[in-house]
């Protein structure tokens, strides 16, 4: 395998507002070259900030247009054409239908459309959308969430590592048909609600997927992340651990393997328990 791992690191899995110390939803996915911002919920460009800066930034993944999945599209749009930073504009945004339509209403205050374009090369996802970044093959499957467009994404590198996330949706064939066999599964776990996974359901897609590794995210007001963790296990075999803001995950073939929690102190990287934050 190549030196480079494909990991996955939490910039916020708070539903359905941020907390303190929390944002919203928002990950940052790395490997084959490329750093992709996946679903830019509310508080989750300061989170990756931490980490790479928006000028680093390859491309961006948008499971649905709920406000903590995307809200932060509005004030990264302000970023990339006014902060001065060098990059070559304008960014690939792959997201559901409508969404350039969409940013461009809120930010026009005026008869003119505020020009989306210039910041963000908007491709929209439909089932079965494949696009490649760099050394990264993104898969998107369109899934349930009350009827909202609305997609998981799996994401592979050039060495056979795999990492699914679900966004929002409910148990559904299409979730588990992409995140079949895969080696890391990002799945949420907001309650037993229409349109979403409760922690024993997230656990029994992971269970129907044959996935290596089970992250339940996203977790809702009803449980606690350790609660969470329990539920899930009960019906899922192998490792389960909770998407704790901070916390960062390595797909790895054939092995559970261990989450690492990057410091707020840039440059430090502490290990942490594979359970929750």
């Amino acid at each position: 395998m190549g030196s480079e791992p494909l990991r996955i690191t939490v910039l916020g899995s708070a539903t359905p507002f941020p907390r303190p110390g929390n944002a919203c939803s928002g990950y940052l996915v790395e490997g084959g070259g490329v750093r992709l911002w996946v679903d830019a919920g509310t508080g989750t460009l300061a989170e990756l900030q931490r980490y790479v800066s928006l000028g680093e930034v390859d491309a961006v993944w948008i499971s649905h247009l709920h406000a903590d999945h995307s809200a932060d599209l509005l004030t990264a749009f302000y970023a990339l054409l006014y902060a001065g930073l060098e990059r070559p504009l304008p960014v690939p945004l792959l997201g559901p239908p409508g969404t350039a339509d969409r940013l461009a209403a809120f930010l026009t205050n005026g008869p003119d459309r505020s020009p989306i374009e210039k910041a963000f090369a908007v491709e929209e996802l439909r089932d079965g959308h494949l696009a490649r970044v760099g050394g990264l093959t993104l898969r998107s499957r369109a899934v349930d969430h009350g009827g909202l467009p609305a997609f998981a994404l799996r994401v592979e590198d050039g060495d056979g590592r795999s990492l699914v996330y679900s966004g929002d949706c409910e148990p559904c064939p299409a979730l588990v048909e992409l995140a079949l066999d895969c080696d890391l599964f990002v799945c949420e776990a907001d309650g037993a609600v229409p349109g979403h996974h409760s922690a024993a359901q997230a656990g029994r897609s992971a269970a129907d997927a044959r996935a290596g590794r089970l992250v339940v995210t996203h977790v809702g007001p009803g449980a606690t992340p350790a609660e969470a963790v329990a539920l899930a296990a009960a019906v899922y075999p192998g490792d389960v651990a909770h998407a704790g803001p901070g916390t960062r995950f390595e797909a790895r073939v054939g092995a559970g393997g261990g989450s690492t929690r990057r410091s707020r102190t840039p440059g430090r990287t502490t290990t942490s328990p594979a359970s929750s934050r």
